[in-house]
């Protein structure tokens, strides 16, 4: 209890400084904002070899808090995924914090994954609702990309041995994916560090402008997910004025006793001292050494009693002194709500000026068409992007950036085009895009050749599979899913053209041959 509130003190201090002077700390952060680039995460985008579930990511940070919740300080593999649980004693106004690590062996390449694992540790470790957690790890996330690296700032907030634990080139998180594995050391603020308690992560760095500016640049500017920190900080605010009304009440009741107590025992004090003072008269005048004995053994036995009743006046008095103290907190709890509930109400209107500012900015969206803009000289790997038919300017780009850029094709409606690389947990597959979004809907489950092509003939896609180290013509539907495949290998540069009610491709010793386009045998000459 009592560090809880010390933690509390310390949050009242910080406010209470940027309330004496906010213009100071105003322009600070206006500097910092004005150096600070966009918070952009790139990721792998595209199919993956294996898929896991939600639940299976989520998992790995939820196995890691139940170990820090049930008081270990380290957990996890260095190689992997780790957390550092990092408290110590007072030190100003600096914070407490967990490091979660990623080691060089994490498979984690997507900032949705990487917030789901963070989730999955919030909810383990302090026993936050799902959707807190994920609230929390989402601005976990943009909080440490935006001081990727930054030493200064970092040790300027934290204490010395939670630095000890991090290096400037792993600080923080970068905002590609490919820097995780092995340099990535991220700082989750801890406040009120008691599991169930919705103060146990510190919001106060989350929410600092230069965060908040990030958010604001996301097409929608961050509004829903504002909105979701302000209800939290409003429900912070209630659970702290709840607990310090608890307190003051608990503290009132135990004063109340306590006062009671010692009239007591001031009672049984006087008593003593009067039976003390009658045992040495008693004393005084014994005429036989019997009677000096008894009058004797009666002064020790009231010295013991009156020795009994100081102790006990002793501890009431120390037990008046913490609850003086334990009071000045739970009033210091009560300022921290009232804080907690000020900045709600300040982001909040914030948030209704941002709204009000994008009111008559939504127009309608001009014609665009699909292509692919290829981002190196050395592959045909890129981006799908929307083009204004108008202007040929882009409209839109998808985040796969390993898109084939020879392989897109439109059938049905349905933009359809392999993707991916044979790396890691990653894979080349087939895959359908959204052709508004420009989002992968949809994966194949078979491997597909780098080299491949598709060739569209009806309803049916053609493309090249890699299977057990051979290569051969695979025919699929609009779904995705395997139909038929030659039993023969193929080249791994095969072609594919349809004549009358044949195919013709390639051996895998590069020579023509004709297949039927049902179940891609080779064609039977006999008579």
């Amino acid at each position: 209890m009592k560090q809880k509130f010390r933690i509390l003190y310390t949050f009242i201090l910080f406010f209470g400084l940027l309330l004496i002077n906010p213009g100071i700390y105003a322009q600070v952060n206006q500097a910092e904002i004005e150096n600070l680039g966009p918070v952009e995460f790139i990721n792998y985008e595209g199919p993956y070899a294996r898929i896991d579930t939600r639940a299976q990511i989520r998992d790995i940070g939820y196995s890691l808090g139940i170990l820090i919740r049930n008081g270990q300080v380290r957990a996890g593999s260095a190689g992997r995924y780790f957390v550092i649980h990092s408290i110590s004693p007072e030190d100003g106004l600096k914070m407490d914090a967990d490091i979660f690590g990623l080691g060089v062996d994490v498979g984690v390449d997507h900032i949705r994954n990487l917030r789901l694992i963070i989730q999955g540790y919030l909810e383990g470790a302090y026993e936050y609702s799902e959707k807190d957690a994920a609230l929390l790890a989402e601005y976990t996330t943009i909080y440490n990309a935006v001081y990727r690296g930054d030493q200064a700032y970092f040790g300027s907030r934290y204490k010395d041995p939670v630095m000890e634990n991090v290096t400037q080139e792993k600080t923080g998180l970068s905002i590609r994916f490919d820097e995780w594995p092995g340099q990535t050391l991220m700082f989750i603020p801890l406040g009120m560090v008691r599991p169930g308690s919705l103060s146990s992560i510190d919001t106060s760095p989350f929410t600092e402008l230069r965060v908040l500016e990030q958010l604001r640049e996301e097409p929608d500017m961050g509004l829903d997910t504002r909105r979701d920190m302000v209800d939290l900080l409003e429900r912070q605010a209630e659970e702290a004025a709840l607990q310090a009304e608890e307190q003051l009440r608990a503290i009132r009741e135990e004063e109340g006793q306590l006062a009671r107590e010692r009239l007591e025992a001031m009672e049984q004090l006087r008593l003593a001292e009067e039976q003390l003072r009658l045992a040495e008269q008693e004393l005084q005048q014994a005429g036989t050494p019997q009677e000096r004995e008894e009058a004797q053994e009666q002064i020790t036995l009231v010295e013991e009693q009156r020795s009994e009743v100081l102790e006990r006046l002793e501890e009431i008095d120390e037990r008046r002194e913490e609850l003086v103290r334990e009071r000045e907190e739970a009033v210091q709890a009560q300022e921290y709500a009232e804080q907690k509930a000020d900045e709600a109400q300040e982001e909040r209107r914030r948030i209704a000026e941002d709204q009000q500012s994008r009111i008559g900015q939504v127009s309608l969206p001009p014609t665009g068409t699909l292509g692919v803009s290829i981002q190196s000289p050395d592959s045909s790997l890129g981006r799908v992007v929307l083009l204004n038919i108008e202007n040929g300017e882009e409209l839109r780009r998808s985040g796969i950036t390993t898109i084939n850029a020879r392989s897109l094709t439109l059938i049905g409606g349905r933009a359809i085009a392999i993707a991916g690389e044979a790396r890691g947990n990653s894979a080349i597959r087939l895959i359908e895009i959204d052709n508004e979004t420009l989002e992968m809907t949809n994966q194949g489950d078979d491997d597909i050749s780098p080299q491949s092509l598709i060739w569209v003939n009806n309803n049916n896609l053609y493309a090249v599979v890699s299977s057990g180290g051979g290569f051969y013509l695979g025919r699929f539907d609009t779904d995705l899913v395997l139909q038929a495949r030659s039993g023969m290998a193929v080249h791994p540069f095969a072609s594919v053209t349809f004549s009358g009610s044949y195919i013709v491709t390639q051996r895998a010793d590069g020579s023509a041959v004709l297949l039927n386009p049902g179940d891609l045998a080779e064609r039977d000459y006999a008579p």
